[in-house]
């Protein structure tokens, strides 16, 4: 057999080892995206509340997803990453309870709205734990040294499992209403909990974990350079539909399509980039990408350069958080690997977070346009950041 086809089997072998692993993360996010389109308006419609109590039921999730992150990798790094996986989806199969004991207390519709933001707090804790969980799983049955391929379908899975929820659970919906995608969700949940249980989980190195301060030390900054980078992502996906609305335009549902579909292409067509050429030369050239497409964005006459921009914004992104997340885990030892990927995440939750709430305020006294243009400074200033990290480490490899 030649060299060239033993690397191909090689890499093969790597991805399938990778992808039995990335398969509790696609069912992680099936249970987030499922009722993801359906709550809002069970919320507003069905118990009557306002629009912004649709709001709080789905923020809910992020708000446990921020808190519980550097949970997730502490317990990883103490118990296992497979007992992480376990515990995460036993809070996605949790929070499909949740939603069917808000069904029986429809009549109570105080009640019943409390159940589902305990549904959605329990599911957060759950997507922290089986994400984090998961990716540290498949780096330890491939080894660090494909760290960047195990975070990239991670991601793929991620979007993916959201792309196809949303639709699914919009439908699922309208067959059975809130109890049948209960159910569907439970069932996703048990099918992949009783799935791993079956696999062989990775031994774990040691129990010398350092404390929190140290690990967030080491990973602070690059976990500021992917939270400035990450505001990129947060004004396309959350503001993409309405920035078209007040341009008159038609096919903002496209342009966010388009965004996506980028974002997982570059991830499918690029898998060793970050290997080969190390992550902060990635990441370099992601954020003129992506601050390229935001600018397009800004001063886009017409739809068709807004959908490049948006195109090209999310190509860009794609990469930047794994080729940062090779670097930045790599900083603290193996058997602190799970805080320091969980620590990296909470950036980007973070910065999600409070990207909204900021562009909101700016939307307000410059208009729309501007949050492309902010964003876009944001991105150059991670790419200068990273520049000077690089200088500095430079500096101290020549000393």
């Amino acid at each position: 057999m030649s060299s060239s086809s033993t690397n191909t089997a090689q890499a093969l072998n790597v991805n399938l080892q990778i992808l039995s692993i990335m398969i509790f993360n696609f069912a992680n996010y099936l249970t987030i995206g499922l009722p993801l389109a359906v709550l809002p308006s069970y919320v507003h419609g069905n118990l009557g509340f306002s629009a912004f109590w649709a709001g709080v039921v789905i923020s809910m999730q992020y708000f446990a997803t921020l808190l519980s992150r550097p949970h997730a990798g502490r317990y990883a790094d103490l118990l296992g990453a497979k007992r992480v996986v376990l515990m995460g989806l036993s809070g996605c199969f949790l929070s499909g309870v949740f939603y069917l004991l808000a069904l029986w207390k429809m009549e109570s519709p105080v009640m019943s709205l409390a159940l589902l933001c305990i549904g959605r707090l329990v599911l957060g804790v759950g997507q922290s734990f089986a994400g984090t969980g998961s990716t540290l799983w498949g780096i330890g049955r491939v080894g660090s040294l494909h760290i960047g391929k195990v975070i990239s379908w991670s991601g793929v899975m991620t979007y993916g499992a959201m792309a196809v929820g949303a639709p699914l659970g919009v439908w699922i919906f309208r067959l059975g209403g809130l109890g049948l995608l209960a159910a569907v969700i439970m069932a996703i949940a048990l099918a992949a909990i009783l799935l791993a249980i079956s696999k062989e989980g990775v031994q774990r190195k040691s129990s010398n974990v350092i404390p929190f301060r140290q690990v967030l030390g080491k990973i602070l900054p690059y976990g500021v350079v992917l939270g400035l980078a990450t505001s990129g992502f947060g004004v396309i996906a959350t503001f993409i539909t309405l920035f078209y609305e007040a341009k008159s335009w038609s096919g903002g549902a496209f342009a966010l399509t388009l965004f996506s579909s980028a974002f997982v292409a570059m991830r499918l067509l690029f898998p060793n980039v970050i290997n080969r050429f190390g992550g902060q030369k990635v990441a370099l050239i992601c954020f003129l990408f992506e601050a390229l497409g935001l600018l397009l964005v800004w001063v886009a006459p017409e739809p068709l350069l807004a959908l490049t921009g948006a195109m090209l914004t999310g190509a860009g992104f794609s990469l930047v958080f794994p080729a940062l997340g090779v670097v930045a885990v790599k900083r603290l030892p193996q058997e602190n690997q799970g805080s320091a990927l969980a620590t990296y995440t909470a950036f980007m939750d973070l910065s999600l977070g409070i990207t909204g709430p900021l562009a909101g305020l700016l939307i307000a006294h410059a208009g729309i346009s501007s949050i492309y243009l902010a964003a876009a400074f944001a991105v150059i200033l991670s790419a200068a950041l990273i520049l000077r990290l690089v200088r500095k480490e430079q500096g101290l490899k020549e000393r």
